[in-house]
């Protein structure tokens, strides 16, 4: 086989969470944007940049489905890889987000293909839990949230393309499993001893959840009120947990995993950037600056390492 060829046949699903960090990236610079009347336009630089990459990561995938489909499958019905399926899905939804405003009809078919594509894998994930043979405490880590969680993404671009009992389902079924993933989450961290090296920094996803809920709690209601401020607050409180140990974060060997780091980051930011512009508090302000100024150097490095790394071939190789 063709080095080549064994690259492709080893492209991990996981390259679409590389999407996610840029979509959230991208959203977040438009929200700044909007909130800071900033004279210049960084966003639709972003998104365009974000789109081709989209496009480039889902040929190549297509193509590995096509030429390797026991490969596509074994990351499928793989334990720990399974939790990266619905990063293709999550994707389009924040591509539909970030379209939202500047083409709607385009966001409207994103959002439709990506949710309905994203119930159908978390359909699939519930029931491989609840019957299944092959999960053991050692293959939990925090990218289990992405399949359930990842729902309450949906609200988001949602509320604005169905009827909002649409994104009212969606969210009580991310709501739901949230907790029940965390206690989880928590009993395998603390009785079963770390995560292994190349998951660590799937622990910056503990941010997600409450971060994004923050977000969709807002679409769905208009407001920022007490059941809000409860979200965003658990959201900030993780992240303030894992920038403490950024200095072991730092030490560890650069994977691909590294981009869990992105999108909670971009979530926050996101998160904070509402509470600036509805409360109009100066505190918000500097903080949702200071975040996305630390977004921004989190992307800029991740970019960096991970094209230095396809550059010395050290990703797309078998076990990475």
């Amino acid at each position: 086989m063709s080095d080549e060829n064994a690259r492709l046949k080893n492209f991990p699903v996981a390259w679409f969470s590389v999407i996610m960090g840029l979509a959230g990236f991208t959203i977040a610079w438009g929200r700044a944007e909007q909130t800071f009347e900033l004279p210049f336009a960084l966003s639709p630089w972003l998104l365009a940049a974000t789109v081709l990459l989209f496009l480039l990561t889902a040929g190549l995938y297509a193509a590995k489905a096509m030429k390797y489909p026991a490969e596509v499958k074994g990351e499928i019905v793989h334990p720990v890889k399974l939790a990266f399926v619905p990063t293709i899905s999550i994707a389009m939804i924040l591509l539909s987000i970030a379209f939202l405003h500047s083409a709607p009809d385009l966001s409207f078919w994103l959002w439709s293909v990506g949710t309905v594509l994203h119930l159908g894998i978390t359909l699939y994930v519930l029931a491989s839990w609840v019957h299944h043979t092959k999960y053991e405490i050692a293959h939990l880590n925090p990218a289990w949230f992405i399949p359930v969680v990842g729902n309450i993404l949906v609200p988001i671009a949602g509320v604005h393309h169905a009827p909002a009992d649409v994104s009212w389902f969606f969210f009580s079924l991310g709501l739901f499993f949230w907790p029940v993933l965390t206690a989880i989450l928590f009993y395998r961290l603390i009785f079963h001893g770390s995560l292994p090296e190349r998951f660590m920094p799937t622990l910056f996803i503990f941010i997600a959840p409450p971060a994004v809920g923050f977000i969709s709690w807002f679409n769905l209601t208009g407001e920022v009120d007490a059941f809000g401020k409860i979200l965003y607050f658990i959201g900030l409180c993780f992240t303030l947990l894992v920038l403490s140990q950024v200095s072991y974060f730092a030490r560890l060997k650069f994977f691909l995993s590294w981009w869990a780091y992105s999108f909670p980051v971009a979530a926050i930011t996101i998160a904070t950037l509402i509470m600036a512009r509805t409360t109009g508090a100066a505190l918000y302000a500097q903080l949702s600056a200071l975040l996305l100024a630390l977004l921004t150097a989190v992307i800029v490095v991740l970019l960096v390492l991970t094209l230095r790394a396809v550059w010395q071939r050290k990703i797309c190789v078998e076990g990475h």
